[in-house]
C-alpha cells in the first residue's frame, strides 16, 4: 500500500518568502537579449516623474523565455475565457512623436 505523503519523483516543493510574496507593482517591461540571456526588467512609471525605478530584473535563457511566452498566453486565453476580453488600451491623442510607444509627457506638451 502506497503512502499518499510522500513526494512524487518530479514533483518540486517550491518556497515564496514573506518579503517576495509582496511583489512588486509593474506598469513597463523593457526586454533586451544577448546571444545566451534575455534580460527583462520590471518597471514603475508614475505619471509627470522624470525618473523610473526598476523594480526588478529578471535575467533568463532564450528556451526558457520562450517556454514564459507560451505560459503567458495560455493564461491570457483561460483569463479572457474567464472574465471576457482583454482591451489594449491607447491614448486618445497619441502625436505621430510616439509612433505606437508609451507616452512621453515630457515631450511637445506644455505645463
Amino acid at each position: 500500500m502506497a503512502n499518499n505523503n510522500t513526494p512524487k519523483q518530479n514533483e518540486l516543493k517550491i518556497e515564496l518568502p514573506n518579503e517576495v510574496a509582496a511583489g512588486h507593482y509593474s506598469n513597463l517591461a523593457v526586454i533586451a537579449h544577448s546571444g545566451n540571456e534575455f534580460y527583462i526588467d520590471f518597471i514603475a512609471v508614475a505619471p509627470n516623474m522624470p525618473q523610473a525605478k526598476v523594480q526588478s530584473r529578471i535575467i533568463m535563457t532564450p528556451e526558457n523565455v520562450k517556454n514564459l511566452l507560451f505560459a503567458l498566453s495560455d493564461n491570457v486565453k483561460k483569463y479572457e475565457q474567464t472574465f471576457g476580453e482583454i482591451e489594449r488600451k491607447t491614448p486618445r491623442n497619441q502625436g505621430p512623436a510616439n509612433q505606437g510607444g508609451i507616452p512621453n509627457p515630457f515631450i511637445g506638451g506644455k505645463a
